[in-house]
């Protein structure tokens, strides 16, 4: 118990000591929150236009939880398939690594020209980007299995469903659990890279848009606090998977990993 206070303190302190120094040094330099905005005035602006900002995290939140489940899927299914056909793996494998590599800020116009909803054109972009890691990933960990395992279970004539559910899966879960956390902050990532490319407002407007409008209007303090959503919200989805992780692997010895 004492640890794990340690290690969730030990961060809060850290934070609170960086927006003291960071308050210290716009106050005694006066310098304008036009250049560089005090934590007080950030503070400030969150409070003064909180629903709107909350709306866009809102938004913004519904793109990313569902491009992640999309890729989770996507990504998870595709490796089965890989696992099950060395063929089928060779052929694909280099598209599935083009999506990775292809910058999204590139595509994505194209995305949401072909894709009339823009709801949907955001998460698909949002997908994109995340589905690459749970792909390789869960990959490698489905391949990842003891030979002498596997010669066991072929030796009593296992199908390969029963070699799948019994050996692989089990085995290619600390795999898929990594790459899970990694997928989730692509999606934030991949929804506010798509935001700023589409560039709209109204009811769908996300964080992203909260930024670029600030930005036009100058509003470097409300920019900041659309900033730190973006970054609260990738903490705490980092934060929800590395215990999700720690729940599903309890049974493995990465499960207590530090």
């Amino acid at each position: 118990m004492t640890q794990q206070l340690l290690r969730l303190a030990a961060p809060v302190f850290t934070g609170l000591f960086i927006l003291a120094a960071w308050q210290l040094i716009c106050t005694t330099c006066h310098i304008p929150p036009y250049l560089f905005p005090a934590p007080s005035a950030i503070g400030a602006s969150f409070v003064a236009g909180w629903p709107v900002l909350l709306g866009a995290l809102f938004s913004t939140l519904k793109v990313t939880l569902l491009a992640f489940a999309l890729a989770t899927v996507f990504g998870t299914l595709t490796a089965f398939l890989f696992v099950q056909s060395r063929a089928l793996e060779i052929s694909l494998l280099p598209y599935a690594i083009m999506l990775q590599v292809t910058p999204i800020a590139a595509v994505a116009p194209l995305i949401i020209i072909l894709i009339k909803n823009l709801f949907w054109a955001l998460t698909l972009c949002a997908a994109v980007i995340a589905v690459f890691p749970i792909i390789s990933n869960t990959t490698i960990g489905l391949r990842s299995v003891d030979p002498g395992l596997l010669a066991y279970f072929r030796m009593n004539k296992a199908t390969r469903l029963q070699i799948l559910l019994r050996l692989r899966i089990p085995g290619a879960m600390p795999f898929f659990m990594a790459g899970l956390r990694i997928s989730s902050g692509l999606a934030l990532i991949g929804a506010v890279v798509a935001e700023f490319v589409a560039g709209t407002g109204g009811n769908s407007a996300g964080l992203a848009y909260q930024i670029l409008q600030a930005s036009f209007q100058l509003d470097i303090p409300r920019m900041f606090a659309a900033l730190a959503l973006i970054t609260l919200t990738g903490v705490t989805m980092a934060g929800c998977m590395a215990l999700l992780s720690k729940s599903a692997l309890k049974w493995h010895e990465t499960g207590d990993a530090r």
